[in-house]
């Protein structure tokens, strides 16, 4: 017996695309009209004349220097990060001392604590270290944030290494150097790549940080330069969108590139 079509659903699941896939078409279809035709036809009129020249103004206007101060940003954080984190998380699922006890309970502990509750004491430590108004005074509060998360995650992947295969390491005489080299780093790759999404997206979405520890345009990320297309006469719909895309294309192709093992890191070791 065949089983019957689930119009319900099929409805249902037309209703969710209408929902996601207007505002999609309502910010890409604005970013190939000049802000004279959008102005007149609205923001559900197809465009009448197709344009690249909000694209070119806006990398050309100096919002490709946020681009740049923003893929710094994320790159580094991300370094960070797969330096820090992932000998950290080792040590933590390995070691039984109760030092490292207190480390993992402490950056925990960073999971309670929302940027905005420290944000004035790290303001006046960033200032005092002469970093203000610098890409490294975002980049390090930046990534100290994203750690713990990232910790948490890794150290889970980890966990989920059988015991047996750390036996056979050391029963062939490996260092624990070499086991995380040669076994840990490899059957955690799914916890990698899913740290390395999240610290990206953290790093690239960041507002509070570059907001309060940047000033000039030279620094600006660009969660920041997206305020240049309001003015005193109004906001430039079709160029502001235009840099919404520009900015949104790269952690996209992070995302698409590393989705099934984001997944997987979330899941455990292998999917499991």
């Amino acid at each position: 017996m065949k089983d019957r079509p689930n119009y319900l659903a099929g409805f249902g699941s037309l209703i969710w695309l209408f929902v996601v896939g207007l505002p999609l078409y309502v910010m890409l279809v604005a970013t190939f009209q000049s802000r004279t035709d959008y102005a007149a036809n609205g923001p559900l009129a197809f465009p009448e004349r197709f344009t690249l020249d909000n694209y070119v103004e806006d990398l050309g206007g100096g919002f490709a220097q946020y681009l740049l101060n923003t893929v710094i940003v994320t790159v580094c954080v991300v370094g960070i990060v797969l330096l820090l984190v992932p000998p950290l998380a080792y040590a933590i699922v390995r070691s039984d001392g109760k030092a490292t006890g207190r480390v993992f309970r402490l950056f925990l502990l960073g999971l309670a604590i929302p940027s905005q509750a420290v944000i004035v004491p790290m303001f006046y430590l960033i200032d005092e270290a002469g970093l203000y108004d610098n890409l490294v005074g975002v980049i390090l509060p930046t990534a100290a944030f994203a750690m713990p998360v990232c910790t948490l995650v890794l150290s889970g992947v980890m966990r989920d290494i059988t015991p047996e295969l750390y036996e056979a390491m050391t029963v062939d005489g490996a260092s624990p150097w070499r086991t995380f080299l040669q076994l840990v780093l490899p059957l955690s790759k799914s916890g990698l790549s899913t740290i390395v999404v999240f610290s990206s997206l953290q790093a690239w979405n960041g507002f509070l940080f570059p907001l309060v520890l940047t000033q000039s345009s030279e620094n600006k990320v660009i969660t920041m330069g997206l305020y240049d297309f309001q003015t005193e006469h109004g906001v430039d719909i079709p160029g502001l969108l235009a840099a919404v895309v520009l900015s949104m294309l790269p952690i996209l192709l992070v995302y698409l590139f590393a989705r099934r093992a984001l997944v997987q890191g979330l899941m455990g070791v292998g999917g499991k």
